[in-house]
């Protein structure tokens, strides 16, 4: 096989910045210590390119070892292929503390357009792509919605506990959209800080989702923080689409949980009484379904696999209006 350093060309990569980055570093320093670290994990970072090879390996560099109690290596540090859209395959460390791991899958046919979607929550260091010597490769095709939907929030938006990243709801809904998208969920750190929104509102793109619930420490900081949040987005960009989500285990308090609903909610209903018809609001306590809500998460708040495809959903039908 030859292989090929997925940060030259032809092979594209998306959603993160120079160095396997989700933020610059300017950036990171000025919200939290959390948002520091996890800026370096590659959630919702993909590696495209097309080729008629039939046999696909990739190389990968960990920036770490590590395991979690409540989520698979295979989503914290695997990546996943998806070929001409269909999900093809998953490679991943086999033991905690391997930082290197190697593997592929093989097809009946020549690939075609491949997307490679990134370690969740970990990060990268280097990542080459393996293809037959005889084989060649091109630039992928572009995505149909080519701004990327921008997606702020938590562990859950960052993609905690899918099993392999593209079954994070952030993956699904735009691989259905075939939109480009960047995730900005950041585990325990998305806390609606100003200086995120400024950054936020500064990027290019076709659609904001505002999913922070979850990290704001209270309903009086999600309350002190929320609308001024949008107001900075809408302020810089007047005609963007922007949904609100509220968080999706409602069931674990609901009590608490409706009042930081109603929070969000005020946003989007004060927001439409100013003549803003570019917001929409995602009821989180819809997000599970109505039947088997308890087997959507792994801990009674992250979602599992079929967690966060019953969000996708519910999601998705907002974003497709959108888009």
């Amino acid at each position: 096989m030859k292989w090929i350093n997925c940060l030259d060309k032809p092979i594209r990569i998306y959603g993160l910045l120079d160095g396997y980055r989700r933020l610059p570093a300017e950036i990171t320093d000025k919200v939290n210590s959390g948002v520091t670290e996890l800026a370096l994990h590659t959630a919702g970072g993909r590696v495209r390119f097309a080729t008629d090879s039939a046999a696909l390996k990739v190389r990968v560099k960990l920036r770490a070892g590590g395991m979690m109690n409540h989520m698979p290596l295979s989503g914290m540090s695997g990546v996943d292929f998806y070929v001409d859209g269909l999900f093809r395959g998953a490679v991943r460390p086999e033991n905690p503390g391997q930082t290197e791991y190697e593997g592929g899958i093989v097809g009946e046919n020549k690939m075609g357009q491949v997307t490679i979607n990134l370690p969740l929550y970990n990060g990268l260091t280097e990542i080459y792509i393996g293809i037959e010597d005889n084989a060649d490769i091109a630039p992928p095709q572009e995505y149909r919605v080519a701004k990327p939907v921008v997606f702020y929030g938590s562990s859950i938006t960052q993609g905690g506990c899918a099993s392999r990243p593209g079954n994070a709801y952030t993956a699904v809904v735009t691989r259905r959209a075939d939109a480009d998208h960047i995730n900005l969920g950041f585990s325990g750190s998305g806390r609606g800080e100003s200086v995120m929104a400024r950054y936020i509102a500064s990027l290019s793109m076709s659609a904001f989702v505002m999913d922070y619930d979850h990290n704001a420490p209270s309903a009086d900081h999600l309350r002190a923080t929320h609308k001024p949040f949008f107001k900075i987005i809408r302020e810089a960009q007047p005609t963007l689409p922007v949904i609100f989500i509220s968080k999706p285990d409602f069931d674990s308090d609901p009590v608490a949980n409706a009042i930081r609903r109603d929070i969000i909610n005020e946003t989007f209903v004060s927001a439409q009484a100013d003549g803003d018809r570019g917001v929409y609001f995602v009821d989180g306590q819809s997000l599970f379904g109505t039947r088997d809500r308890d087997a959507c998460t792994v801990d009674t708040c992250h979602p599992n696999d079929l967690g966060f495809m019953r969000m996708a959903e519910h999601i998705y039908p907002a974003l497709k209006k959108v888009l």
